[in-house]
């Protein structure tokens, strides 16, 4: 199949086995509430591919144990985020463990600092919430952390990389310490190269946790916008600035077709890279995401989890 790309010239993609080798055991991320819109996700998903469920802050924490509970029934592993500047107290973070296990067996976590400037209570780093040695004593198999290629205003507002390269090295730390397999889950964005460089430069400082790098599902160009601004998405503006910019594209949704297909070709040069899969945010809908990443896959095999 012809796919075109920003220049508009066509190129065959999916039928480069790199392309579609870099789209298996993507994993995808829901809201309780847009969780709630699908009926049956075992008619859009692959088996065994991995939901994260988004915490948005003033989420009722019944309503993230009911996502995961479901999703786990129709055979899903679930990854439900935990905000730590959301959380109030340790006693809280028992208890959404006890019942993300009791309730929903949960056995995996995103932990993040989460979008707050000033924490609700006692936390305000995911190295906080592991240290508390909660996630061990309940048996959790895989932590996940957020990574920011392109810097992050929660971490560092101004811009330096500093305490974001100081709390990877922690965590890369932590692998000796746990039993839990970790990863590194990214925010989404649009250029490869802040990507890639990023990814090289945290692998020179000794980092070997593979990392799941987002990218954002099919949608409308104002949409994207939209969620970049509040992500604060860096680099990878310009990628959507020039896209505006042509008429020709202005109206067309945006697909990740180039992003994945310049992942793809590095991958294949670097196969020692820690870039390892990829994290699909459902920007424009989580049918049309799961509608473009199945169209893209190259064989219909259970998703293994690193």
């Amino acid at each position: 199949m012809a796919l075109l790309n920003f220049t508009g010239k066509s190129r065959e993609l999916t039928t480069e086995p790199k392309f579609a080798d870099m789209i298996e055991g993507w994993s995808i991320e829901v809201m309780p509430r847009t969780a709630a819109k699908v009926d049956d996700f075992r008619e859009l998903l692959p088996a065994g591919t991995r939901v994260y469920i988004a915490h948005l802050d003033g989420t009722p924490i019944e309503d993230m144990v009911a996502t995961a509970r479901r999703l786990n029934r129709q055979g899903f592993p679930v990854m439900p985020h935990l905000p730590a500047r959301s959380i109030p107290d340790i006693g809280t973070l028992a208890d959404w463990l006890e019942r993300y296990r009791g309730e929903a067996d949960v056995r995996q976590a995103l932990l993040l600092g989460g979008g707050r400037a000033t924490p609700v209570g006692d936390f305000h780093s995911s190295m906080q919430l592991v240290e508390t040695g909660l996630f061990d004593h309940h048996g959790f198999t895989h932590l996940h952390f957020a990574g920011h290629p392109e810097g992050s205003r929660d971490v560092d507002p101004n811009g330096s990389t500093a305490m974001a390269d100081r709390a990877l090295r922690w965590k890369q730390d932590l692998a000796s310490r746990t039993d839990a397999r970790l990863a590194i889950t990214t925010q989404f964005a649009f250029d490869p190269q802040p990507v890639i460089d990023w990814a090289e430069r945290i692998q020179a400082a000794g980092v070997t946790m593979p990392i799941h790098i987002g990218i954002a599902g099919p949608a409308r160009l104002q949409t994207l916008i939209k969620y970049a601004i509040s992500c604060g998405i860096g680099p990878s503006m310009k990628v959507l600035q020039k896209r505006a910019m042509d008429m020709s594209k202005l109206l067309l949704p945006y697909e990740p077709t180039d992003l994945v297909a310049a992942l793809a070709d590095y991958k294949a040069r670097r196969p020692e890279s820690l870039i390892s899969q990829l994290h699909i945010f459902p920007l424009g809908g989580i049918q049309v995401a799961a509608d473009w990443m199945n169209k893209h896959r190259s064989v219909e095999t259970p998703i293994a989890l690193p």
